[in-house]
């Protein structure tokens, strides 16, 4: 049997993300090491073109990822843990993300391209030069004046599931509800 045909087996001839009949194709995990089966999901024309342009992005879309993040299958779990991460400034994907258990090997895997899709660019880094991801949660390191929201953001606040920018120096997160847009060199990484 190819490796479409056990995808379709495998899914019931639904996308696995989010369960459309229609226009189905095998979709390679990245990193690819192999083709295998176990490294592929089965995804329609919508889901494919917004992991391949994410300027399409429809984040209404993505809800679906609110059953799909359940599947056994290692692949489909790392493809809803990326889209859940791209998508953390919306407060139902930071949620969802805040559930989602994954085993440690599935979830270095899930990690394996958030270093990778940004090769030509500098990786963000706290004040201790430790390297940021997004999703991840920082801590203040110093009180910050925020322009524009008339408070301060106290030193010891904890920042959680940042969003990284196209800056490596500047991250953003939700501080007193408010979010906004902090320098690297004021955060460090919570553990």
């Amino acid at each position: 049997m190819n490796t479409e045909q056990i995808l379709l087996d495998r899914s019931d001839s639904k996308c696995e993300l989010c369960a459309s009949e229609s226009k189905l194709s095998v979709y390679e995990v990245p990193p690819v090491t192999d083709t295998s089966a176990d490294k592929c999901v089965l995804l329609c024309d919508t889901c494919r073109d917004q992991l391949d342009n994410p300027e399409n992005i429809d984040a209404n879309h993505w809800r679906c990822l609110n059953d799909s993040m359940w599947n056994p299958e290692p692949a489909v779990q790392v493809m809803a843990w990326r889209q859940l991460t791209r998508l953390n400034s919306e407060a139902w994907a930071r949620d969802l993300l805040d559930m989602l258990y994954l085993e440690p090997e599935v979830q270095q895997w899930a990690e394996a391209t958030a270093s990778t899709t940004n090769d030509d660019s500098t990786p963000s880094k706290d004040s201790n030069g430790t390297i940021l991801l997004a999703g991840d949660s920082v801590t203040l390191i110093k009180d910050l004046d925020v322009k524009g929201a008339n408070f301060t953001a106290k030193r010891g606040t904890t920042v959680k599931n940042i969003s990284l920018t196209d800056n490596p120096e500047h991250i953003e997160g939700r501080v007193n509800g408010t979010r906004i847009v902090l320098l690297t060199k004021f955060l460090k990484k919570a553990n």
